[in-house]
């Protein structure tokens, strides 16, 4: 059985101390201290995307990959973004099927008139699955899984990887 904790009521503080996440575990991020926005669940806890460093700006981000000028940070760790290698693996599928609503038509206006068979011609196409980033260098590897909410997600991710290819390029 697992055990959650109380919030504190108003005017309380929190056993773990002010701002304290109570759900996390002691040795993970976000022990003894609330989980800032843009946190990503993970297993073990919730753990922060780690700041850019030198305060350079993020030029591209890609699932939980954040890449800078000169840097890749991801959660497994931080590498330059020189000699990185990038891999792209499309994992999407394209079904086309007859919707609900046309054989709901069809099956209405079949009896007022024969044109009703009409609406089973229309088709609908529907995007599933996801793509997959990995990059690797300086002995670190991370992958990860941008879900595929349309035909062009794939392509948008290409992009993104082949900017950061440039970028490890120079």
């Amino acid at each position: 059985m697992t055990h959650y904790p109380q919030q504190p009521g108003p005017g309380e503080e929190h056993p773990y101390g002010p701002g304290a996440d109570p759900y996390a575990q002691p040795g993970t991020p976000g022990y003894g201290e609330l989980a800032p926005y843009g946190q990503t669940p993970q297993t073990g806890g919730w753990q922060a995307m780690p700041a850019p460093a030198g305060g350079q700006p993020p030029l591209a981000t890609i699932g939980d990959i954040t890449i800078t000028q000169t840097e890749v940070i991801t959660p497994a760790g931080r590498f330059p973004i020189r000699g990185s290698t990038w891999t792209v693996t499309d994992m999407t599928t394209v079904s086309e099927g007859i919707p609900a609503y046309a054989v709901v038509i069809a099956i209405l206006f079949f009896w007022f008139c024969l044109l009703g068979l009409l609406f089973l011609l229309i088709k609908e196409r529907r995007v599933s699955g996801h793509v997959q980033v990995t990059v690797q260098g300086n002995g670190v590897f991370h992958s990860t899984m941008i879900p595929a909410h349309g035909p062009a997600t794939a392509h948008q991710v290409m992009q993104q990887v082949n900017y950061a290819r440039s970028l490890a390029a120079m």
